[in-house]
């Protein structure tokens, strides 16, 4: 599966918020989507998603353009995994991944046991069945990222659309998080992921798409993309990117922020 974005426009109404952006994401790579507060990654995002007009452009599924595709085929084919959030209501966690079905169920359909053998696997998958009895609202923030997780693998989607998904999580839980992602793209699956760490394009990425202010939109490897100079212009601040070597002496990069 290729997801394409061709000179897209995107905006609010009359207000225009991303214009003329392309990329692309195939099956098996990851695409992380770096940038500051307000250029417009979210509005990319509900855009692909469907919930925004497309303004001008294409967006395209394996050269089919989905202007016309209903909510529920996108929902077949693009997993979402919104920031960590908290019901109103203390579902059960194996309840919550179930919810993931509702794309493949008939308008008042209750979910057979085939859906329910699908949600069971992407709880394994993520190795979390000891939280499938726990409520929702009672487990950790990274606990609660996972489930969401596995709620859109239970969708079977071809392509996920993850939106800042290690926010509010301590360091270990971000690497954990990192670690599955890295994990589902070798299963074949197309991830778009945005961040406001630019280490995690190092660690879980295929692709880096940059944004800057003013409608300045990078694309390519993170060695091309997260560089000095393009962090200073993207952030305005100074960072030094360092090498140094893993447990497996593999050669890996980080962003160290500069402070005066």
């Amino acid at each position: 599966m290729k997801l394409e974005v061709k000179n897209a426009i995107c905006g609010y109404g009359t207000r225009i918020v991303v214009k003329d952006i392309s990329m692309n994401v195939n099956s098996g790579e990851i695409l992380c989507l770096l940038g500051p507060n307000g250029v417009g990654k979210t509005t990319l995002f509900k855009t692909i998603l469907g919930f925004l007009k497309l303004r001008g452009g294409e967006i395209l599924l394996d050269g089919e353009n989905i202007h016309n595709w209903s909510r529920k085929q996108l929902a077949k084919t693009i997993g979402y995994v919104p920031q960590a959030h908290t019901p109103p209501f203390p579902f059960k966690v194996f309840d919550v991944v179930l919810m993931g079905r509702t794309a493949h169920l008939s308008m008042f359909s209750s979910p057979m046991k085939e859906d329910v053998r699908i949600a069971e696997e992407a709880i394994n998958t993520l190795k979390i069945s000891y939280l499938k009895d726990k409520i929702y609202t009672e487990i950790s923030g990274g606990e609660r990222q996972m489930v969401l997780i596995a709620r859109a693998l239970a969708q079977q989607p071809k392509i996920l659309i993850m939106d800042e998904p290690t926010s509010n999580l301590d360091f270990g839980n971000q690497i954990r998080v990192l670690e599955q992602i890295n994990k589902l793209s070798e299963k074949g699956l197309a991830v778009v992921m945005t961040s406001h760490f630019p280490n995690h394009a190092f660690l879980c990425s295929t692709k880096v798409a940059l944004m800057r202010k003013n409608n300045v939109f990078t694309v390519g490897n993170v060695d091309e993309v997260v560089t000095e100079d393009m962090l200073k212009e993207a952030y305005g601040i100074n960072v030094k990117i360092i090498t140094t070597i893993n447990s497996n002496g593999n050669k890996v990069k980080a962003c160290i922020p500069m402070i005066n």
